[in-house]
């Protein structure tokens, strides 16, 4: 008898299983049904001219003041799962949704998002909060990086380094210089977002944003399990060498990422486009982007320097 109750709990906890994971497959195959109509109706868009460079807020970011979170109340809604960084979707005192992240990656992350915004890039809307306290998690964070989770903006899931609509595109080559102005080592198709936007026009639009920054502004070099790789080292980014030559008109940075190969095209006049842009931005722009990240004013100016440094390396390129 005991072993026919046994056998008995053993089918039902089998049937339970095999309907969790039937449930997780429709509930997956749904999702991606949803992610490829909402694709359907927008145009792919990775890059905008920023005719206004020279005005941009970088202390803010593209949210500027009307978008910061609402500090006043802070309530756990979730601990979000995956990733490097822990992470929790949280509610403010307006009622607004955001993904607070915890850890290494807030600050260089924050300050990341809105260097890309300044050029033209479409990037999150972030904001470094110093020090909030979470009801639900009743204890108090320091340098939280707010994410915002718009609910007019669909996140219609991720998209290819090797295979999207911009392949070959000077904006999609603009965007590889970038990753390695920021040295964002951690490069896979998962730290990539589509967001489906209804622009000012009117129009829907798909917009190609690297979503996850904050594996940045530190060192690169050597092999991706090497202990010489870091994030959010003011110190190792200043250091750390940018280019290392320009061979058969081709720029061989001197950055690494889990996709090397990725860079092996880019040619001087690519390079030259982008410098074209980061030539424009202030120094008080570039620091203003590290102040926005909560950094002392000693990591300011190491951050600031650096990056400008890289803008200087790009601009005096020649072809060989």
């Amino acid at each position: 008898m005991r072993r026919q109750f046994k056998f008995y709990q053993l089918s039902v906890l089998a049937l339970l299983l095999l309907l969790a994971l039937t449930n997780f497959s429709i509930s997956k195959a749904q999702d991606k049904k949803k992610n490829e109509q909402v694709r359907r109706e927008g145009t792919p868009v990775m890059w905008r001219e920023p005719s206004d460079i020279a005005t941009r807020d970088l202390f803010l970011g593209s949210g500027g003041e009307t978008l910061k979170p609402d500090l006043s109340r802070i309530t756990l809604i979730e601990k979000e799962k995956g990733g490097w960084s822990t992470k929790y979707r949280v509610r403010d005192g307006s009622g607004r949704e955001w993904v607070a992240k915890i850890g290494e990656e807030a600050q260089p992350e924050t300050a990341a998002v809105r260097l890309m915004w300044g050029v033209g890039f479409f990037a999150d809307i972030d904001y470094l909060v110093p020090s909030v306290r979470i009801e639900g998690l009743d204890k108090t964070l320091e340098n939280v990086r707010f994410g915002a989770r718009p609910k007019e903006i669909k996140r219609a899931g991720s998209w290819q380094w090797s295979n999207n609509p911009f392949t070959g595109k000077r904006e999609f080559q603009g965007l590889k210089i970038m990753m390695a102005i920021l040295d964002n080592w951690d490069l896979k198709d998962d730290n990539n977002t589509i967001l489906a936007v209804r622009n000012d026009n009117g129009e829907n639009e798909l917009r190609y944003v690297v979503h996850d920054l904050g594996a940045t502004f530190g060192k690169s070099s050597g092999a991706i399990w090497q202990k010489t790789r870091s994030r959010n080292d003011p110190a190792g980014y200043a250091k750390a060498n940018f280019i290392d030559e320009v061979k058969n008109d081709r720029v061989d940075f001197h950055f690494h990422s889990k996709l090397n190969k990725l860079f092996d095209d880019i040619t001087v006049e690519d390079a030259k486009w982008m410098a074209h842009w980061l030539s424009q931005l202030s120094d008080r722009q570039i620091e203003d982007a590290f102040r926005g990240a909560n950094y002392s004013s000693e990591d300011v100016k190491l951050l600031a320097g650096a990056f400008r440094e890289r803008i200087k390396e790009l601009v005096a390129l020649k072809k060989s």
